[in-house]
């Protein structure tokens, strides 16, 4: 392992099993890096909505008092009245809408992809690093990746991209970079333009700092909304999610035999997740230390290591197939 600076910035990623185990661990990481974790802005928001909804009631009530006579007519609208009151988000704007409520805001190009993996009949795999960079962890991974003549897909942090941009500067020439948001947004509980300000200060910095343009969005999490499609679509990019991810909590300790499970699970089209990150207690060192067995292992078997966008290029399948 090189590159290693003894910074104590630490991961912001925390899910699944290791949510409850490292907790502690990883809010004390969010704070040294100054990274969100979650989002307490959008807890406050549901604060509001929750008081809102209440009013609500409290107006609806009061109105049917009104009605008087009118009790067929009042129980209709107070059906449908309380029907969207009960909603838990709001209708526009909001994280869920996936439309525009009104002309202020131009859509984009007005479509986008989301992809898991694709249908090929080549054996290919988009292997793909979240969270960085780091100096220790991305320095590592970016060796290994050199050394085995590898192309992977980066889904930078803006923020670590401005902290520590010797980490990526000439070294990504092989590689494909992708937006991770600025501050590791939850992007299912933010507005359009919360989502967009965040998404649009990260690609300037990877802009920046790689000279690449970035035209992939991968949502912290897997996370997002109507409100973070659009925003995406503002800026260009089509969504990347995955179909394979490490297993490091399953193989303490073990490498190889890390490396031989994810072998066993890839198929042609994979994009599988890993992070060039340590977080949240588990110690993703055992998936980074099992590349090179994972990397000779597939290749052995016929498989081409490509980037996101040319694993899309090459995909042997419409993206919308006819039923």
């Amino acid at each position: 392992m090189t590159g290693g600076t003894g910074e104590s910035d630490g991961s912001v990623e925390a899910r699944g099993a290791g949510i409850a185990g490292g907790a502690g661990q990883a809010q004390r990481a969010r704070e040294a890096d100054g990274v969100a974790g979650g989002g307490t802005a959008g807890d406050a928001a549901g604060g509001e909505r929750g008081a809102e909804v209440r009013a609500t009631r409290r107006r609806v009530l009061r109105g049917g008092g009104l009605v008087g006579g009118g009790v067929a007519l009042g129980i209709v609208g107070f059906g449908e009245l309380a029907n969207v009151s009960e909603r838990k988000l709001p209708l526009l704007p909001g994280p869920a809408a996936a439309t525009i409520g009104d002309r202020s805001v131009e859509p984009g190009r007005g479509q986008l992809r989301i992809t898991w993996n694709v249908k090929t009949d080549e054996r290919l795999v988009a292997l793909t690093f979240d969270d960085g960079p780091r100096p220790q962890w991305t320095n590592m991974v970016l060796q290994t990746l050199e050394r085995l003549e590898t192309s992977a897909t980066f889904f930078l942090v803006g923020r670590r991209v401005r902290k520590y941009p010797a980490v990526l500067r000439g070294k990504v020439d092989r590689h494909e970079v992708g937006n991770h948001t600025w501050n590791h947004l939850d992007a299912a509980r933010r507005s359009q333009e919360e989502v967009y300000g965040d998404l649009r200060q990260a690609h300037d910095a990877i802009v920046d700092v790689t000279g690449k343009t970035p035209v992939l969005f991968r949502p912290p999490y897997g996370h997002f909304g109507g409100s973070a499609v659009l925003a995406a679509d503002r800026l260009g990019y089509d969504l990347a999610l995955w179909s394979l991810q490490m297993a490091e909590a399953d193989f303490p300790g073990d490498p190889r035999g890390h490396a031989r499970h994810i072998v066993s699970h890839v198929a042609p089209g994979t994009i599988l997740l890993a992070h060039d990150i340590d977080a949240g207690g588990r110690d993703r060192r055992v998936a980074l230390d099992g590349l090179p067995d994972m990397i000779t292992a597939l290749r052995s078997q016929g498989y081409e290591f490509v980037t996101v966008s040319e694993l899309l290029r090459r995909a042997s399948a419409p993206p919308h197939p006819t039923v």
